[in-house]
């Protein structure tokens, strides 16, 4: 077990690395910061004063090294914008960010482990057409047009929910719901499979032939073993909601960390930028890494080797 963590701990930093570079390399392909952060009709000679101040006239491998060096030890420079440390400013976003996605996490399984069942015990039946009906439509509407669509009805028909901000609970049902809904279509499709699989299985069979209630069989012979594939799929869904969170959080101006990513592009604020993307990655892999060590707790048969 030592060895399988010590690899895929290997594997999460090159991950992480090659995110890094790939990132790096591509924001400078955003344009100069300086014909933003300098007043109209800058000097050539302020232009270069501002972009030597800033490490921009190095070769970009060099900035690049310099920015590795760095963030090893948990400095990620200072932003061009606010004129400070960008990892403070990202953390203070944070705890939005994930108020907002574990919420829509949350939501969404507590909605599709019932409806999944339902569906798989009923196979066939008005439940189980209706509950494919409510999968079907949740993965086929954009989150972003199911967001401005809650907003015109629930906002500004009804007057029911706030439009936009973070505040109370009434400030975060909306976009939840707008990243919940898609993953819990997803959710929904297989705990329905994963369940009809499981309650064909022998054990499964054998204990109803010992008389037990068909409740008592399902929630504690199939259904445990059906949340294994579960995991899986949402320690990846959590990563992606974190990357799909920008369109709710911009749309619904939550103060996340994918709003402040998409006003430091436009503002063409390099360290914030390059900060954001290291630290959602760096997020990503530890969860997916999370995800694969939770196979053993879950299911004692499966064995690393």
């Amino acid at each position: 077990m030592r060895a399988y963590i010590a690899g895929r701990l290997a594997t999460a930093v090159l991950v992480i690395l090659g995110v890094s570079i790939v990132s790096f390399f591509l924001t400078f392909l955003t344009g100069d910061p300086a014909e933003i952060m300098l007043p109209p009709g800058a000097t050539a000679a302020q232009i270069e004063k501002f972009r030597a101040e800033w490490g921009f006239d190095d070769p970009i491998i060099v900035q690049y090294w310099r920015f590795l060096k760095r963030a090893v030890h948990g400095d990620f420079g200072i932003s061009l914008r606010h004129g400070q440390q960008s990892l403070p400013l990202i953390a203070a976003r944070l705890p939005a960010t994930l108020q907002l996605t574990v919420t829509a996490m949350l939501l969404a399984i507590a909605l599709a482990v019932p409806l999944g069942v339902l569906a798989a015990t009923h196979r066939g039946g008005p439940i189980d057409l209706l509950a494919m009906g409510v999968a079907l439509v949740g993965q086929s509407v954009p989150n972003f047009w199911l967001a401005i669509m809650m907003i015109l009805l629930f906002a500004v028909s009804w007057g029911l929910l706030p439009t936009s901000g973070r505040g109370g609970v009434a400030h975060v049902v909306m976009p939840a719901a707008a990243i919940a809904i898609n993953l819990m279509a997803l959710l929904t499709r297989l705990v329905r499979s994963t369940m009809i699989e499981m309650l064909s299985e022998d054990y499964v069979r054998t204990a109803r032939a010992k008389g037990l209630r068909e409740l008592f069989v399902t929630s504690r012979h199939a259904l445990p073993n059906a949340l294994i594939p579960l995991v899986t799929v949402v320690g990846l869904q959590f990563g992606y909601i974190l990357g799909g969170a920008v369109v709710i959080e911009t749309i619904f101006t939550w103060p996340g960390v994918g709003l402040f990513t998409i006003q430091a592009i436009l503002n063409r604020d390099y360290p914030v930028v390059q900060a954001s993307v290291f630290i959602l990655a760096t997020a990503v892999v530890l969860i997916n890494l999370t995800v694969d060590l939770l196979y053993v707790w879950l299911d004692p048969r499966i064995r690393v080797t």
